[in-house]
């Protein structure tokens, strides 16, 4: 009989590559608003509600649920919607679970490397190096704490926590973001373009989930970017470079994007490295290292 994992976060591009690489060997389920499949089961943050059917034999839960932090401007709604999304989320199935007296194997959740603050800096962050003091510090600090605590209380035999960059995919997020204009011959950095961007491939990242889905041996928190550093600059130029087109649009001053973005802009306009050394110690290996493999991979045909 196959082990059931849930996956939350349904809509998400990682949930969906991740389940593809899942369904052979498990029993997939997913937490979703709005059920349209059969292995798909209701819940509402918001009324705590759930459909407890969906943690029948569970052995695993792989937590990616969260509203995206950039798509829009951080007004006081927003915050707490970025907030609960992430930790009243993790809430709801924690209490569930204790009320119907159901131990996990593993609860594996999405954290990221905002935890570090949003610092442009020469310091390469490790998993164990200070914590930000901004909106997404406090974010992730929260998020972290609400996964712990399925150890803590003894509802999870282990809690793995996946740090994650940017994640590029080629349907979704900031590589789309990035690529549309430069394919318009409009594209340039953003600031200085000195700020770095740790990144990973979808496809590596997903690899990561279920490699800590299957190591028992993983446990604590990890650093998910890919082992090559990159700024704003080079990686706008890597994106022309891969589509053939040229950049020769001045960088968009930082004011502007305050301007366009509110708070919102500090996650564009800064950015330090994060080391993934702990990880690949563990035997984890990145398909993707280099920056313009990953994008030829992602951008062909475009």
């Amino acid at each position: 009989m196959k082990e059931v994992v849930i996956i939350t976060g349904a809509s998400g591009s990682v949930a969906k590559v991740l389940a593809k690489k899942l369904e052979n060997e498990y029993s997939v389920r997913f937490l979703t608003r709005s059920k349209k499949r059969e292995n798909e089961f209701e819940w509402n943050i918001e009324k705590q509600t759930i459909d407890e059917n969906v943690f029948e034999n569970v052995s695993h839960v792989i937590h990616l649920a969260g509203a995206n932090v950039s798509e829009k401007r951080w007004s006081d709604e927003r915050k707490k919607e970025i907030i609960s999304s992430r930790i009243d989320s993790a809430k709801l199935i924690l209490n569930t679970l204790q009320k119907k007296n159901i131990k996990l194997k593993s609860f594996i959740s999405a954290s990221a490397i905002g935890i570090y603050g949003a610092i442009t800096s020469e310091k390469i962050f490790k998993e164990d190096d200070e914590k930000g003091k901004d909106f997404l510090s406090e974010v992730v600090i929260l998020w972290e704490k609400a996964a712990d605590e399925f150890l803590e209380k003894g509802i999870a035999e282990r809690v793995v926590k996946v740090r994650i960059p940017v994640v590029l995919s080629e349907k979704e997020g900031a590589l789309k973001k990035m690529a549309t204009p430069v394919k318009f011959g409009v594209g340039s950095p953003i600031g200085t373009g000195r700020q770095y961007i740790p990144w990973v491939h979808i496809d590596d990242l997903s690899s990561l989930f279920e490699f800590a889905l299957k190591n028992e041996n993983i446990s604590g928190t990890y650093n998910a970017s890919a082992p090559q550093h990159t700024d704003n600059e080079n990686f706008t130029k890597e994106i022309a470079e891969v589509l053939n087109k040229p950049i020769f649009m001045p960088n968009i001053p930082a004011f502007v994007m305050k301007l366009m973005f509110g708070e919102l802009s500090v996650v564009l306009l800064e950015g330090s490295r994060t080391s993934s050394e702990k990880l690949q110690k563990t035997g984890f290996k990145f398909k993707f290292t280099d920056l313009k493999d990953a994008l030829k991979d992602l951008l062909k045909g475009n």
